[in-house]
């Protein structure tokens, strides 16, 4: 069940990518739900998604919070 939330997460974050501030809102509501190891997978999923999207790399900063 948890490995569908994941990817579920995955999905709604690659949909909402065009608006930093979707893409931010909905990033910090995947860290409350996903287990630790599941954010950790997450963060790295994301350092190579927005390799190419610099609006959003400063959204990562929600992780460390």
């Amino acid at each position: 069940m948890s490995r569908l939330i994941y990817d579920y997460t995955k999905s709604v974050l690659e949909r909402v990518s065009f608006d930093a501030k979707l893409f931010r809102k909905e990033l910090e509501k995947a860290i409350k739900v996903l287990l630790p190891y599941e954010v950790e997978q997450l963060t790295e999923w994301l350092l190579s998604f927005t390799k190419e999207k610099p609006e959003l790399r400063q959204c990562l900063r929600s992780i460390n919070k």
